[in-house]
């Protein structure tokens, strides 16, 4: 290909970019092996054994563990003595930090190392998930880390006791999607705690989304964590920008990427809350949503985060048909879960539609005048089209949260975007046979055609967009919107100046049933605007 065309499609993509899903920044994390000690003595000892021996940090593992022991007898006799805790968690940050550089394995075989009045013998007790156990993952302190970036403004943590740290690294075949793994690598937040027998030190993990205290010598304390560590250093290493837009730009070569994935372990106890991201973006668009939620202690005693990630340059009914799918391997692998929560921003949103929404055949009968059965199509087709078209309603959703979602389309779908879509976007080979067929059907057999593509589906004029707004939602299943101005305000219908966030008016994300509505002083992104958060966190709480 030549040089000009490969400019000219990057270019169009960013404008669409722009203008569809918003800029989506970037992290930058700085890593440092020797965070600043805590002011004590035995803080600055081991600091500055740290960078005394930086090739042999282990000989400084004795160090720390007389540091923890000493700290832990201190909180045995005064619980509340937050520096004993704070000499406590500096240590154990070091020790986890030790095994990692020098490679050791406690988990396989206790280490013996040297103490000030004895031999210390090291050894690990796993205490939580399998699938973050030392030796599939990386354990990492995570006070190691600083992030910067528009992800992430602020770092969510939770004083206590414990080291926070991130299980990072393994190797997953997410297609396998029967453990809906989080992503081919793990990023996970734990927290480490180091309990004495005797002349033994037993190390452990305990997860901070499944508990909120911890034991240690007869006392029980708030147990540490860091909710943005995980989510901070996934962001930085996988890239979910140019993920998003390969995503769009070639979905049949992303088609194994359509999937619903959870960010924690499956709990029974808890509300699935699935969050479906819009155009051109990625799971991680949530970073700001999660990193704030993750926080508030009801949330976390309630609720567990899920993702749904598709290649959204597929028309987004085919999206909301392998979401259903996805959906039921779910109720097959978590039979009775109680009802999710589903979250959408933008076109995300409008899939989230269709999941609450009984089609009937009002969809069918406005593309085509002859049953499924009748019509003169390959099985294939057949199958596709009545996927997208003709649907119940899922009974495991129990509300629905719509976030700068175009219901009714937008005008920035219509003209030179929605054209030069056609272009840039690659449509599936399914699709163009599929739409070979429907082109050569006779007149009578049908009205119209699908679009082939997401954005040409955004348009207002779109069929599927002005047919599925005549249908209600079904009873029962609670909706709620909001929706960006921009702190413009503007009207709230097609009079200029409009009420929008730049690309999604008011008159198209309004629903006249829906519960309650907020409109917050945000452009498109509004799923990260801190006043649509606290929203979110309100209907949250609330629900039942």
């Amino acid at each position: 290909m030549k040089p000009l065309p490969i400019l000219l499609r990057l270019f169009t993509a960013a404008c669409l970019t722009l203008n569809f899903a918003g800029c989506t920044p970037y992290c930058a994390v700085m890593v440092t092996k020797n965070p600043r000690p805590v002011k004590t003595p035995d803080g600055r000892r081991i600091a500055q054994e740290l960078a005394k021996n930086p090739s042999h940090p282990e000989s400084t593992l004795g160090s720390c563990l007389d540091s923890a022991a000493a700290a832990e007898r201190r909180l045995r006799a005064a619980p509340s003595d937050t520096q004993a805790r704070a000499d406590y968690n500096f240590a154990l940050s070091r020790i986890f930090g030790i095994i990692h550089d020098a490679k050791l394995e406690p988990w396989k075989t206790p280490l013996r190392v040297k103490g000030r009045q004895g031999e210390w013998l090291l050894t690990f007790r796993n205490g939580t998930h399998s699938e973050f156990e030392p030796g599939k993952v990386g354990i990492l302190p995570a006070d190691r880390y600083k992030f910067f970036g528009l992800y992430i403004r602020t770092r969510t943590l939770k004083d206590g006791l414990g080291a926070p740290i991130v299980a990072t690294g393994g190797e997953r075949d997410f297609r396998h999607t029967e453990h809906f793994a989080q992503s081919k690598h793990a990023y996970y937040g734990m927290t480490g705690l180091l309990r004495f027998e005797g002349r033994t030190g037993v190390l452990t993990t305990e997860d901070p989304l499944a508990s909120e205290y911890a034991t240690l010598g007869g006392h029980t304390f708030p147990l540490a964590a860091d909710f943005t560590a995980p989510l901070a250093l996934a962001l930085a290493e996988e890239r979910p920008f140019i993920f998003g837009w390969a995503q769009m730009l070639r979905p049949q070569s992303y088609a194994h990427t359509a999937r619903i994935a959870r960010l924690q372990p499956y709990d029974p106890s808890k509300i699935p809350v699935i969050c479906v991201h819009g155009l051109m973006d990625s799971p991680m668009t949530w970073v700001p949503f999660l990193n704030t939620l993750r926080g508030d202690a009801t949330i976390r005693e309630r609720y567990q985060f899920w993702f749904y990630s598709y290649p959204s340059g597929y028309p987004y009914p085919h999206s909301a048909a392998l979401m259903r799918e996805h959906l039921d391997a779910i109720n097959q692998m978590y039979p009775g879960h109680k009802k999710a929560v589903l979250i959408g921003h933008s076109m995300g949103g409008i899939l989230n539609r269709i999941l609450i929404t009984d089609s009937g055949m009002k969809l069918w009968n406005a593309y085509f005048q002859q049953p499924p059965e009748k019509l003169a199509v390959s099985p294939e087709t057949r199958k596709f089209l009545t996927d997208s078209l003709i649907f119940r309603h899922r009974p495991e959703v129990g509300r629905a949260i719509f976030i700068s979602t175009p219901h009714r389309g937008s005008e920035s779908a219509i003209g030179w975007l929605g054209t030069v879509s056609r272009w840039i976007v690659k449509a599936p080979d399914f699709l163009l046979r599929m739409h070979a067929e429907t082109r050569n059907l006779p007149p009578e057999a049908r009205i119209a055609g699908l679009t082939p593509n997401s954005i040409e589906n955004l348009s207002p004029n779109d069929r599927f967009i002005q047919t599925i707004n005549t249908i209600p939602t079904v009873p029962g299943v609670p909706s709620h919107s909001i929706m960006g101005d921009r702190g413009k305000g503007g009207h709230k219908n097609h009079t200029k100046p409009m009420s929008t966030d730049s690309f999604v008016p008011y008159w198209s994300s309004h629903l006249d049933d829906a519960q309650s509505e907020l409109i917050v002083p945000s452009r498109h992104s509004a799923h990260q605007n801190a006043k649509a958060i606290e929203e979110v966190r309100r209907i949250l709480r609330e629900h039942r």
